[in-house]
Protein backbone atom coordinates (compact mmCIF):
# COMPACT_ATOMS: atom_id res chain seq x y z
CA UNK A 1 0.00 0.00 0.00
CA UNK A 2 0.99 3.57 -0.78
CA UNK A 3 -0.15 6.94 -0.66
CA UNK A 4 -0.24 10.15 -2.39
CA UNK A 5 0.77 13.39 -0.21
CA UNK A 6 -1.69 16.06 -0.08
CA UNK A 7 1.49 17.95 0.47
CA UNK A 8 4.31 19.65 -1.72
CA UNK A 9 5.31 17.34 -4.46
CA UNK A 10 1.97 14.80 -4.47
CA UNK A 11 4.30 11.49 -4.42
CA UNK A 12 3.95 8.15 -3.87
CA UNK A 13 5.17 7.37 -0.22
CA UNK A 14 5.07 4.72 2.55
CA UNK A 15 3.26 5.37 5.63
CA UNK A 16 6.43 6.95 7.44
CA UNK A 17 7.64 9.53 9.91
CA UNK A 18 10.09 10.84 12.42
CA UNK A 19 11.16 8.57 15.60
CA UNK A 20 10.37 10.57 18.73
CA UNK A 21 12.82 10.67 21.70
CA UNK A 22 12.68 7.75 23.82
CA UNK A 23 10.77 5.82 20.84
CA UNK A 24 12.01 2.49 19.14
CA UNK A 25 11.45 2.66 15.53
CA UNK A 26 9.28 0.00 15.49
CA UNK A 27 6.99 1.86 17.96
CA UNK A 28 7.22 4.70 15.82
CA UNK A 29 5.92 2.29 12.88
CA UNK A 30 3.27 1.14 14.57
CA UNK A 31 2.49 5.19 15.98
CA UNK A 32 2.80 6.54 12.44
CA UNK A 33 0.47 3.58 10.94
CA UNK A 34 -2.45 4.37 13.68
CA UNK A 35 -1.74 8.20 12.68
CA UNK A 36 -1.98 8.04 8.98
CA UNK A 37 -4.22 5.00 8.66
CA UNK A 38 -6.08 4.41 11.56
CA UNK A 39 -4.59 1.12 11.18
CA UNK A 40 -4.31 -1.07 14.61
CA UNK A 41 -3.12 -4.22 15.63
CA UNK A 42 -6.25 -5.77 14.90
CA UNK A 43 -6.17 -4.53 11.37
CA UNK A 44 -2.57 -5.74 10.26
CA UNK A 45 0.57 -7.31 12.14
CA UNK A 46 4.36 -6.89 11.14
CA UNK A 47 5.32 -8.95 7.77
CA UNK A 48 9.09 -8.21 8.15
CA UNK A 49 11.49 -5.73 8.92
CA UNK A 50 14.98 -4.51 7.01
CA UNK A 51 18.07 -3.15 7.50
CA UNK A 52 18.55 0.37 8.01
CA UNK A 53 20.03 2.59 5.66
CA UNK A 54 21.13 6.13 5.07
CA UNK A 55 21.55 8.52 2.32
CA UNK A 56 21.50 12.28 1.38
CA UNK A 57 18.79 14.36 0.15
CA UNK A 58 20.31 17.31 -1.32
CA UNK A 59 17.07 18.83 -2.17
CA UNK A 60 16.15 19.60 1.01
CA UNK A 61 19.90 19.77 2.37
CA UNK A 62 19.14 16.63 5.13
CA UNK A 63 20.56 13.02 5.66
CA UNK A 64 18.08 10.30 6.03
CA UNK A 65 18.17 7.64 8.31
CA UNK A 66 14.92 4.76 6.92
CA UNK A 67 14.46 1.79 9.50
CA UNK A 68 11.80 -0.14 6.75
CA UNK A 69 8.98 -2.20 7.51
CA UNK A 70 6.64 -4.26 5.78
CA UNK A 71 2.92 -4.44 7.47
CA UNK A 72 0.55 -7.49 6.34
CA UNK A 73 -2.94 -6.30 6.55
CA UNK A 74 -5.23 -9.43 7.48
CA UNK A 75 -8.58 -10.63 6.42
CA UNK A 76 -11.89 -10.31 8.09
CA UNK A 77 -11.61 -14.31 8.38
CA UNK A 78 -8.87 -12.95 10.77
CA UNK A 79 -10.56 -10.94 13.14
CA UNK A 80 -9.47 -7.83 11.00
CA UNK A 81 -11.58 -5.75 8.95
CA UNK A 82 -9.44 -5.59 5.65
CA UNK A 83 -9.47 -2.73 3.62
CA UNK A 84 -12.45 -0.45 5.39
CA UNK A 85 -10.40 0.15 7.99
CA UNK A 86 -7.94 2.11 6.02
CA UNK A 87 -8.64 5.64 6.87
CA UNK A 88 -5.95 8.26 5.65
CA UNK A 89 -5.57 11.27 7.51
CA UNK A 90 -5.22 15.34 6.10
CA UNK A 91 -1.27 13.99 5.47
CA UNK A 92 -2.87 12.34 2.20
CA UNK A 93 -4.84 12.62 -0.89
CA UNK A 94 -5.22 9.24 -1.77
CA UNK A 95 -3.77 5.53 -1.01
CA UNK A 96 -3.42 2.16 -3.52
CA UNK A 97 -1.77 -0.86 -3.71
CA UNK A 98 1.01 -1.59 -6.15
CA UNK A 99 2.87 -4.27 -7.20
CA UNK A 100 6.67 -4.39 -5.76
CA UNK A 101 8.30 -5.39 -8.79
CA UNK A 102 6.67 -2.54 -10.52
CA UNK A 103 8.43 0.16 -8.69
CA UNK A 104 11.38 2.26 -9.55
CA UNK A 105 13.72 5.06 -8.25
CA UNK A 106 13.39 7.19 -10.82
CA UNK A 107 10.78 10.01 -12.02
CA UNK A 108 8.37 8.17 -13.97
CA UNK A 109 7.16 6.23 -11.46
CA UNK A 110 6.36 9.26 -9.27
CA UNK A 111 7.77 7.89 -5.99
CA UNK A 112 9.96 9.77 -2.98
CA UNK A 113 13.51 9.51 -3.25
CA UNK A 114 14.79 5.75 -2.41
CA UNK A 115 11.40 4.09 -1.91
CA UNK A 116 12.31 1.34 -4.40
CA UNK A 117 15.57 1.13 -1.93
CA UNK A 118 13.52 0.72 1.17
CA UNK A 119 11.42 -2.19 -0.34
CA UNK A 120 13.98 -4.49 -1.28
CA UNK A 121 15.50 -4.48 1.86
CA UNK A 122 11.62 -5.85 2.93
CA UNK A 123 11.26 -7.70 -0.42
CA UNK A 124 14.27 -9.96 -0.69
CA UNK A 125 11.99 -11.71 -3.50
CA UNK A 126 12.75 -8.75 -6.33
CA UNK A 127 16.36 -9.45 -5.44
CA UNK A 128 16.90 -13.47 -4.91
CA UNK A 129 16.27 -15.88 -7.76
CA UNK A 130 12.52 -17.84 -6.91
CA UNK A 131 13.93 -21.35 -5.90
CA UNK A 132 16.05 -19.15 -3.04
CA UNK A 133 13.29 -16.78 -2.37
CA UNK A 134 11.13 -19.47 -1.62
CA UNK A 135 13.44 -21.10 0.75
CA UNK A 136 13.71 -18.15 2.82
CA UNK A 137 9.75 -17.67 2.81
CA UNK A 138 9.29 -21.17 4.15
CA UNK A 139 12.24 -21.19 6.41
CA UNK A 140 11.17 -17.74 8.10
CA UNK A 141 7.74 -19.65 8.14
CA UNK A 142 8.88 -22.28 10.00
CA UNK A 143 11.35 -19.77 12.56
CA UNK A 144 8.23 -17.73 13.57
CA UNK A 145 5.70 -20.05 13.99
CA UNK A 146 7.50 -23.13 15.91
CA UNK A 147 6.61 -22.69 19.53
CA UNK A 148 8.27 -26.18 20.86
CA UNK A 149 11.89 -26.43 20.33
CA UNK A 150 13.94 -23.87 22.91
CA UNK A 151 16.16 -21.02 21.28
CA UNK A 152 18.93 -24.09 20.94
CA UNK A 153 16.79 -26.22 18.30
CA UNK A 154 15.89 -22.97 16.64
CA UNK A 155 19.36 -21.93 16.26
CA UNK A 156 20.15 -24.47 14.74
CA UNK A 157 17.00 -24.62 12.61
CA UNK A 158 18.66 -21.36 11.23
CA UNK A 159 21.52 -22.38 10.44
CA UNK A 160 20.19 -25.12 8.35
CA UNK A 161 17.47 -22.64 6.23
CA UNK A 162 20.71 -20.67 5.89
CA UNK A 163 22.24 -23.48 4.19
CA UNK A 164 19.48 -24.44 1.81
CA UNK A 165 19.05 -21.01 0.74
CA UNK A 166 22.53 -20.32 -0.27
CA UNK A 167 22.95 -23.78 -2.53
CA UNK A 168 19.87 -22.00 -4.48
CA UNK A 169 22.11 -18.80 -5.25
CA UNK A 170 23.87 -19.57 -8.43
CA UNK A 171 25.03 -17.46 -11.54
CA UNK A 172 25.77 -14.67 -9.12
CA UNK A 173 29.86 -13.04 -9.04
CA UNK A 174 31.33 -13.32 -5.67
CA UNK A 175 30.88 -9.83 -4.09
CA UNK A 176 27.24 -9.91 -4.83
CA UNK A 177 27.03 -13.63 -3.58
CA UNK A 178 28.15 -12.58 -0.37
CA UNK A 179 25.92 -9.45 -0.44
CA UNK A 180 22.92 -11.95 -0.57
CA UNK A 181 24.00 -13.90 1.68
CA UNK A 182 24.74 -11.18 4.59
CA UNK A 183 21.36 -10.52 3.38
CA UNK A 184 20.17 -13.71 4.34
CA UNK A 185 21.27 -14.00 7.34
CA UNK A 186 19.82 -10.27 8.15
CA UNK A 187 16.59 -11.88 7.52
CA UNK A 188 16.94 -14.89 9.70
CA UNK A 189 18.07 -13.24 12.45
CA UNK A 190 15.16 -9.97 12.22
CA UNK A 191 12.02 -12.34 10.63
CA UNK A 192 11.98 -15.88 11.93
CA UNK A 193 11.57 -15.35 15.83
CA UNK A 194 13.93 -12.08 17.03
CA UNK A 195 12.52 -12.65 20.60
CA UNK A 196 14.53 -15.40 20.74
CA UNK A 197 17.19 -13.91 17.78
CA UNK A 198 20.23 -13.60 20.17
CA UNK A 199 21.16 -16.84 19.51
CA UNK A 200 20.68 -16.91 15.84
CA UNK A 201 22.35 -13.60 15.08
CA UNK A 202 25.48 -15.04 17.10
CA UNK A 203 25.36 -18.47 15.32
CA UNK A 204 25.12 -16.80 11.78
CA UNK A 205 27.63 -13.96 12.63
CA UNK A 206 30.02 -17.17 14.17
CA UNK A 207 29.41 -18.23 10.22
CA UNK A 208 29.77 -15.32 8.26
CA UNK A 209 33.24 -14.73 10.02
CA UNK A 210 34.43 -18.46 8.72
CA UNK A 211 33.00 -17.68 5.23
CA UNK A 212 34.69 -14.23 4.56
CA UNK A 213 37.85 -15.79 5.79
CA UNK A 214 37.13 -18.39 2.79
CA UNK A 215 36.36 -15.65 0.51
CA UNK A 216 39.91 -14.18 1.20
CA UNK A 217 41.90 -17.31 0.41
CA UNK A 218 42.68 -17.78 -3.47
CA UNK A 219 40.86 -20.62 -4.26
CA UNK A 220 39.06 -22.10 -6.98
CA UNK A 221 35.60 -21.68 -7.50
CA UNK A 222 34.54 -25.07 -7.03
CA UNK A 223 36.93 -25.41 -3.85
CA UNK A 224 35.72 -22.13 -2.88
CA UNK A 225 32.51 -22.87 -2.65
CA UNK A 226 32.12 -26.54 -0.69
CA UNK A 227 34.69 -25.20 1.76
CA UNK A 228 32.14 -21.93 2.66
CA UNK A 229 29.21 -24.84 3.36
CA UNK A 230 31.64 -26.69 5.03
CA UNK A 231 32.16 -23.59 6.91
CA UNK A 232 28.05 -23.62 8.23
CA UNK A 233 28.39 -27.81 8.49
CA UNK A 234 31.40 -27.63 11.23
CA UNK A 235 29.28 -24.90 12.69
CA UNK A 236 26.44 -27.33 13.03
CA UNK A 237 28.91 -30.23 14.31
CA UNK A 238 29.73 -28.03 16.73
CA UNK A 239 26.45 -26.93 18.47
CA UNK A 240 25.80 -30.66 19.27
CA UNK A 241 28.29 -30.38 22.24
CA UNK A 242 27.04 -27.43 23.98
CA UNK A 243 24.44 -28.57 26.12
CA UNK A 244 27.15 -31.63 27.53
CA UNK A 245 29.60 -28.17 28.07
CA UNK A 246 26.76 -26.42 30.20
CA UNK A 247 26.05 -29.97 32.25
CA UNK A 248 29.81 -29.28 32.89
CA UNK A 249 30.12 -26.47 34.06
CA UNK A 250 26.59 -26.95 36.64
CA UNK A 251 28.52 -29.87 38.36
CA UNK A 252 31.69 -27.90 38.52
CA UNK A 253 29.35 -25.46 40.12
CA UNK A 254 27.63 -27.25 42.84
CA UNK A 255 31.07 -29.13 43.47
CA UNK A 256 32.27 -26.11 44.13
CA UNK A 257 29.07 -24.17 46.12
CA UNK A 258 26.88 -27.03 47.26
CA UNK A 259 28.40 -29.97 48.19
CA UNK A 260 31.11 -28.62 50.62
CA UNK A 261 29.64 -30.47 52.79
CA UNK A 262 27.52 -34.00 52.57
CA UNK A 263 24.20 -33.28 50.90
CA UNK A 264 21.25 -35.37 51.50
CA UNK A 265 18.92 -33.68 49.44
CA UNK A 266 18.85 -31.48 46.63
CA UNK A 267 15.70 -29.33 45.81
CA UNK A 268 15.41 -27.10 42.80
CA UNK A 269 12.83 -25.36 41.08
CA UNK A 270 12.34 -24.54 37.70
CA UNK A 271 10.02 -23.74 34.98
CA UNK A 272 8.96 -24.35 31.30
CA UNK A 273 10.98 -26.70 29.17
CA UNK A 274 14.61 -27.17 28.60
CA UNK A 275 16.79 -29.74 27.47
CA UNK A 276 19.85 -28.68 28.80
CA UNK A 277 18.23 -27.74 32.08
CA UNK A 278 16.41 -31.72 32.29
CA UNK A 279 20.04 -33.19 31.24
CA UNK A 280 22.14 -30.88 33.55
CA UNK A 281 19.37 -31.80 36.65
CA UNK A 282 19.92 -35.35 36.37
CA UNK A 283 23.39 -36.15 35.33
CA UNK A 284 24.69 -33.42 37.95
CA UNK A 285 22.91 -35.14 40.17
CA UNK A 286 23.96 -39.01 39.35
CA UNK A 287 27.50 -37.82 39.58
CA UNK A 288 27.16 -37.10 43.26
CA UNK A 289 26.27 -39.10 46.47
CA UNK A 290 22.91 -37.30 47.04
CA UNK A 291 20.38 -39.26 48.53
CA UNK A 292 17.06 -37.49 47.15
CA UNK A 293 16.46 -35.16 44.09
CA UNK A 294 13.46 -32.95 45.67
CA UNK A 295 12.34 -31.28 41.98
CA UNK A 296 9.65 -28.94 41.75
CA UNK A 297 8.42 -27.66 38.05
CA UNK A 298 5.52 -24.19 37.50
CA UNK A 299 3.56 -26.20 34.81
CA UNK A 300 4.15 -22.71 32.45
CA UNK A 301 0.82 -21.90 31.01
CA UNK A 302 -0.55 -21.22 28.56
CA UNK A 303 1.00 -24.56 26.38
CA UNK A 304 2.15 -26.17 29.89
CA UNK A 305 5.95 -27.01 29.05
CA UNK A 306 6.85 -27.45 32.49
CA UNK A 307 4.30 -30.71 32.85
CA UNK A 308 6.27 -31.87 29.29
CA UNK A 309 9.65 -31.07 31.15
CA UNK A 310 8.45 -32.67 34.21
CA UNK A 311 7.19 -36.02 32.33
CA UNK A 312 10.75 -35.79 30.15
CA UNK A 313 12.81 -35.64 33.73
CA UNK A 314 10.98 -38.60 35.07
CA UNK A 315 11.53 -40.62 32.12
CA UNK A 316 15.33 -40.16 32.21
CA UNK A 317 15.70 -40.81 35.94
CA UNK A 318 13.66 -43.92 35.41
CA UNK A 319 16.38 -44.56 32.79
CA UNK A 320 19.45 -43.40 34.74
CA UNK A 321 17.95 -45.79 37.91
CA UNK A 322 16.01 -48.19 36.42
CA UNK A 323 16.11 -50.30 39.80
CA UNK A 324 14.54 -48.83 42.99
CA UNK A 325 17.54 -47.93 45.80
CA UNK A 326 19.30 -45.49 47.40
CA UNK A 327 18.43 -42.81 44.72
CA UNK A 328 15.11 -41.02 45.00
CA UNK A 329 12.95 -38.40 42.58
CA UNK A 330 10.38 -36.74 44.66
CA UNK A 331 8.85 -34.44 41.35
CA UNK A 332 5.81 -32.15 42.09
CA UNK A 333 4.30 -30.14 39.13
CA UNK A 334 3.06 -26.87 40.16
CA UNK A 335 0.57 -24.28 38.82
CA UNK A 336 2.35 -21.21 38.27
CA UNK A 337 0.29 -19.33 41.03
CA UNK A 338 1.72 -21.65 43.53
CA UNK A 339 5.79 -20.19 42.76
CA UNK A 340 6.15 -19.32 46.62
CA UNK A 341 4.62 -22.45 47.97
CA UNK A 342 6.70 -24.56 45.56
CA UNK A 343 10.05 -21.88 46.28
CA UNK A 344 10.23 -23.37 50.57
CA UNK A 345 13.38 -24.80 51.72
CA UNK A 346 14.99 -24.82 48.15
CA UNK A 347 18.43 -24.44 47.27
CA UNK A 348 18.53 -23.52 43.75
CA UNK A 349 16.00 -21.67 41.08
CA UNK A 350 16.97 -22.78 37.27
CA UNK A 351 15.97 -21.01 34.17
CA UNK A 352 16.66 -20.83 30.84
CA UNK A 353 17.32 -17.85 28.88
CA UNK A 354 16.01 -16.97 25.30
CA UNK A 355 18.54 -13.43 25.11
CA UNK A 356 20.53 -12.12 27.55
CA UNK A 357 20.97 -8.22 27.55
CA UNK A 358 24.45 -6.66 27.78
CA UNK A 359 23.74 -5.32 30.97
CA UNK A 360 23.18 -9.37 32.73
CA UNK A 361 19.14 -8.89 32.40
CA UNK A 362 17.84 -12.17 30.78
CA UNK A 363 14.32 -12.56 28.85
CA UNK A 364 12.73 -16.06 29.60
CA UNK A 365 9.23 -17.63 29.34
CA UNK A 366 6.65 -15.69 31.09
CA UNK A 367 6.69 -16.43 34.76
CA UNK A 368 10.27 -16.44 35.45
CA UNK A 369 10.22 -13.48 37.67
CA UNK A 370 7.42 -14.46 39.99
CA UNK A 371 9.12 -17.78 40.24
CA UNK A 372 12.39 -15.85 41.12
CA UNK A 373 10.73 -13.20 43.58
CA UNK A 374 9.02 -15.71 45.29
CA UNK A 375 12.54 -18.00 45.86
CA UNK A 376 14.54 -14.99 47.23
CA UNK A 377 11.47 -13.72 49.67
CA UNK A 378 10.56 -17.50 50.72
CA UNK A 379 14.07 -18.94 50.90
CA UNK A 380 16.83 -16.16 51.02
CA UNK A 381 19.58 -18.23 50.70
CA UNK A 382 18.57 -20.04 47.08
CA UNK A 383 20.77 -19.45 44.23
CA UNK A 384 19.06 -17.68 41.35
CA UNK A 385 21.03 -19.91 38.02
CA UNK A 386 20.94 -18.81 34.58
CA UNK A 387 21.54 -21.88 32.26
CA UNK A 388 22.22 -20.59 29.06
CA UNK A 389 25.11 -20.69 25.60
CA UNK A 390 26.99 -17.64 25.22
CA UNK A 391 25.57 -16.93 21.93
CA UNK A 392 22.07 -15.77 23.83
CA UNK A 393 23.98 -12.65 25.13
CA UNK A 394 22.60 -10.23 22.41
CA UNK A 395 24.22 -7.03 21.16
CA UNK A 396 23.88 -3.71 23.69
CA UNK A 397 21.17 -2.01 23.99
CA UNK A 398 18.24 -1.12 26.64
CA UNK A 399 15.93 -3.60 27.35
CA UNK A 400 13.31 -2.57 25.94
CA UNK A 401 14.40 -1.71 22.66
CA UNK A 402 14.60 -5.19 22.32
CA UNK A 403 11.19 -6.31 20.33
CA UNK A 404 8.90 -8.56 22.96
CA UNK A 405 6.61 -11.08 21.57
CA UNK A 406 2.80 -11.24 22.04
CA UNK A 407 1.72 -14.79 21.59
CA UNK A 408 -1.98 -15.71 20.14
CA UNK A 409 -4.64 -15.39 23.09
CA UNK A 410 -6.27 -17.97 22.00
CA UNK A 411 -3.78 -20.09 23.54
CA UNK A 412 -4.85 -18.97 26.62
CA UNK A 413 -9.14 -19.14 25.93
CA UNK A 414 -8.38 -22.95 24.79
CA UNK A 415 -7.34 -24.08 27.83
CA UNK A 416 -10.47 -21.85 30.00
CA UNK A 417 -12.75 -23.33 27.05
CA UNK A 418 -11.36 -27.28 27.16
CA UNK A 419 -11.78 -26.79 31.24
CA UNK A 420 -15.67 -25.61 30.67
CA UNK A 421 -14.58 -22.27 32.54
CA UNK A 422 -17.92 -20.48 32.99
CA UNK A 423 -17.55 -17.53 30.57
CA UNK A 424 -14.71 -18.41 28.73
CA UNK A 425 -16.78 -18.07 25.19
CA UNK A 426 -17.19 -14.38 26.39
CA UNK A 427 -13.87 -13.56 25.13
CA UNK A 428 -13.60 -15.41 21.86
CA UNK A 429 -14.27 -12.50 19.87
CA UNK A 430 -12.01 -9.80 21.14
CA UNK A 431 -9.30 -12.05 22.17
CA UNK A 432 -6.72 -9.22 21.06
CA UNK A 433 -8.80 -6.88 23.37
CA UNK A 434 -9.27 -8.18 26.55
CA UNK A 435 -6.90 -11.41 26.63
CA UNK A 436 -2.95 -10.79 26.89
CA UNK A 437 -0.71 -13.78 25.97
CA UNK A 438 3.03 -12.30 26.31
CA UNK A 439 5.88 -15.16 26.08
CA UNK A 440 8.82 -13.78 27.67
CA UNK A 441 9.44 -11.35 30.35
CA UNK A 442 12.67 -9.92 31.99
CA UNK A 443 14.21 -10.91 35.06
CA UNK A 444 16.69 -8.01 36.34
CA UNK A 445 20.60 -8.93 36.63
CA UNK A 446 20.96 -8.18 40.23
CA UNK A 447 18.43 -11.26 41.18
CA UNK A 448 21.14 -13.44 39.34
CA UNK A 449 24.00 -15.31 41.40
CA UNK A 450 25.23 -16.38 38.13
CA UNK A 451 24.93 -17.62 34.06
CA UNK A 452 25.86 -21.52 33.69
CA UNK A 453 27.69 -21.26 30.16
CA UNK A 454 29.91 -23.42 27.91
CA UNK A 455 32.55 -22.08 28.34
CA UNK A 456 32.09 -22.11 32.85
CA UNK A 457 30.06 -19.90 35.55
CA UNK A 458 30.20 -16.47 34.06
CA UNK A 459 29.22 -12.99 36.18
CA UNK A 460 27.36 -9.75 34.47
CA UNK A 461 31.20 -8.57 33.57
CA UNK A 462 31.53 -11.26 31.16
CA UNK A 463 28.62 -10.91 29.80
CA UNK A 464 28.86 -7.21 29.18
CA UNK A 465 32.86 -8.10 27.38
CA UNK A 466 30.62 -10.89 26.00
CA UNK A 467 28.10 -8.54 24.42
CA UNK A 468 30.61 -5.78 22.93
CA UNK A 469 31.93 -8.38 20.87
CA UNK A 470 28.64 -9.60 19.39
CA UNK A 471 28.99 -5.50 18.35
CA UNK A 472 31.82 -5.86 16.47
CA UNK A 473 30.69 -8.58 14.78
CA UNK A 474 27.16 -7.32 14.06
CA UNK A 475 28.63 -3.65 12.92
CA UNK A 476 30.62 -5.65 10.48
CA UNK A 477 28.66 -7.95 9.04
CA UNK A 478 25.61 -6.02 8.76
CA UNK A 479 26.14 -2.59 9.30
CA UNK A 480 27.41 -1.82 5.88
CA UNK A 481 24.53 -3.77 3.34
CA UNK A 482 24.17 -2.06 0.31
Amino acid sequence: MLTRGSIGSHHLAAISGSIEAGETPLAAAWRELLEETSLTTRDVELWRQGNPFSFSDPSVGRQWTIHPFSFRLKGISEGGRGEDAIRIDWEHEGWEWQDPATMADDDQFGGVPRLRESLRRVWFEGDVPESASKALNAGLHQLRTDRQSGSHELTSSALRIFREVLVQLHGEGEAQWWETARMVAWHLWKNGRESMGAATMNALLGVLADMEHVLDQDLHPEFRRDRLFAAIDHHLEQRKTMPTRIQQSFADYLRGHFMSEPQQVLSILTLSASSTIRDSIVDAYSSFPIATLDLRILESRPLYEGVSMAAAIAAKFKSKFPSPGDRDLNLTVYTDASAALASQNIDFVLLGADRISDSGWISNKTGSLPAVLSAKHVSPNAKVLVFSELEKVAEPGAVDEHRSEESDPHEVIRSWITGSTEGAKTFEGDAKECVQNTSFEWVPAPLVDGYISEEGTLDVAAIQRQAQQVKQKADRYFGRMS
